[in-house]
């Protein structure tokens, strides 16, 4: 399967600024089953320096550095990626882990090895907002992996999924009283969740692509859950599935705050207005 995905991301000034050093999380985190076929990157003004780092999650982006003034800003991005299928099934889980969690009297998961390690992704401070809630679908699941399939069904098909061009975050018991969020809302809120039950997870934005719609692409958020014998697994809430080869991650972290495409800094006293779009576009279906 080939897709084509265009990104254009602007910010307007309604005076002139100076642009500090940006991180731009704009380019694709390697996974097996996607090959890029042809990528295309432009930064309006052009920086004076650019570079491609990694962060401490392990996420490469791009850092640019300006100089000047300007009254825009603009990114665009166009790739074509060749997909293969991936079973996000396909993995045998750590039974002994499962078994402690899953018959805990509390419903707690905890981690044998590398615990250092997860303490980012795992919750810093005890909290039961969620324990009720989880206490029932897990009432209705024979195990962790149909747990977290039945939780994926209720958060899609209870929760209204919303478009919100803010570009802030609600908090997770406000999704949860609202019954409602855009994808990063239900995805911060279902991070909290797990890691309410001793699971590490962290959030993830990129993009997904559903070959049913004709449109409404758009950068998208998930999270991946860290399980022993599987690794990290992909859930989408907004989606109620799995993540599969559908699902591009653009970045990773235990903090969504650092997953934004665009993080960087101007001087000025200037507003700034945001404007994005992302289309995605089947190429060829393939086999």
């Amino acid at each position: 399967m080939l897709i084509q995905v265009w990104h254009h991301t602007q910010y307007l000034y309604e005076s002139p600024v100076s642009l500090g050093i940006h991180r731009l999380y704009l380019y694709p985190q390697h996974r097996p089953y996607f090959r890029i076929e042809h990528q295309k990157f432009e930064i309006l003004p052009h920086p004076v320096g650019q570079n491609f780092r990694q962060d401490l999650a392990g996420n490469w982006y791009n850092q640019s550095w300006f100089t000047g003034e300007t009254e825009s800003m603009e990114l665009t991005s166009e790739w074509i990626f060749k997909l293969s299928k991936f079973n996000p099934f396909d993995f045998i889980l750590d039974k002994s882990f499962e078994e402690r969690g899953w018959n805990d009297p509390y419903f707690q998961f905890t981690y044998q090895e590398q615990t250092a390690f997860l303490i980012p992704f795992l919750q810093s401070s005890p909290s039961d907002q969620f324990r009720d809630f989880l206490q029932e679908i897990k009432k209705g699941s024979s195990g962790l992996i149909d747990f977290l399939v039945n939780l994926n069904q209720e958060i899609h098909g209870n929760w209204t999924h919303q478009i919100r061009e803010e570009s802030d975050l609600w908090t997770p018991i406000e999704t949860f009283t609202k019954e409602q969020g855009a994808c990063r809302d239900l995805a911060f809120m279902q991070m909290q969740m797990l890691r309410e039950i001793g699971l590490a997870a962290r959030f993830v934005s990129g993009y997904a692509f559903n070959p049913e719609l004709e449109g409404g692409h758009e950068l998208h958020a998930w999270i991946e859950v860290f399980l022993p014998g599987a690794g990290w697994v992909g859930l989408d809430p907004s989606l109620g599935l799995f993540t599969d080869h559908h699902h591009i991650p653009l970045a990773c972290h235990p903090d969504p705050g650092r997953t934004l495409p665009v993080q960087g800094t101007f001087a000025g006293s200037s507003i700034s207005h945001l404007h994005a779009r992302v289309d995605i576009r089947l190429l060829n279906k393939g086999r």
